[in-house]
């Protein structure tokens, strides 16, 4: 799902961007949901080191009258979120082409002085980038190189269930597949990184996402489409949900 996050220092204009934004995501059925709404910069940066694997959309202001500005704030995005979609909402043209110094690699800039446009290009903002996530979403169905031993195997991403450690050795893995398990050196940081579909459910588990068939939330379990199930940390629990 793409998390919308918004960082704008003017009350008024912050409450009025999102309910033009909750109100389009309505009104087209999209799978957006509106994350955090704030005049501050850092809690979007705690929320991504806490959640890394966030697909995000963010409207910034660039003038947030705090130490770091809102193209400050999406080189810092950018950094932990390298595939966000950024959308500067301002006052301050004059300013952009330091987006560019900062290599934030924006996806719009929009004039707060016309509010007719800003409705428009909010929505067809929107509407890109909930294009783009459909198709990466289908793109996902693909091979993922795995090492074993002397071995390089690739997977059908389809196919991943979830990989876990072994207790008392973090440094062998069990992949999980939908037919069987085969184990390997290596470590669970770097398996979340392979696919936008993996995800660090606990210290122990990265599960793909896209073969959870149900939540346990009593016993805070995965069930997969196989029928394995693997834990949830409390924190990852409630992100999925």
């Amino acid at each position: 799902m793409l998390e919308i996050f918004i960082c704008e220092d003017n009350l008024a204009q912050r409450t009025s961007l999102e309910q033009l934004i909750q109100q389009t995501i309505l009104l087209n059925n999209w799978e957006m949901t509106l994350r955090l709404n704030t005049e501050n910069p850092l809690e979007i940066l705690t929320y991504l080191e806490e959640y890394p694997q966030t697909q995000g959309v963010y409207f910034l202001d660039i003038d947030l009258n705090t130490e770091m500005n809102g193209i400050q704030l999406g080189a810092e995005i950018r950094n932990r979120n390298p595939h966000g979609k950024i959308i500067f909402i301002t006052t301050h043209d004059e300013l952009l082409p330091l987006t560019f110094q900062y290599k934030v690699e924006a996806m719009d800039y929009i004039a707060k002085d016309n509010r007719e446009e800003i409705t428009q290009r909010v929505t067809e903002a929107l509407r890109q980038a909930n294009q783009h996530y459909l198709t990466t979403a289908q793109a996902l169905d693909e091979r993922i190189r795995f090492e074993i031993g002397n071995r390089i195997r690739w997977v059908e991403l389809s196919d991943v269930m979830f990989v876990e450690t072994v207790p008392g050795n973090s440094h062998k893995l069990i992949l999980h597949l939908r037919n069987g398990s085969v184990s390997f050196l290596g470590n669970l940081k770097e398996i979340e990184q392979l696919s936008p579909a993996f995800y660090r459910v606990h210290k122990s588990f990265v599960a793909n996402k896209q073969n959870i068939r149900e939540i346990d939330q009593l016993n805070r379990e995965l069930i997969f489409s196989n029928g394995e199930k693997c834990f949830v940390g409390r924190r990852q629990l409630k992100q999925l949900i």
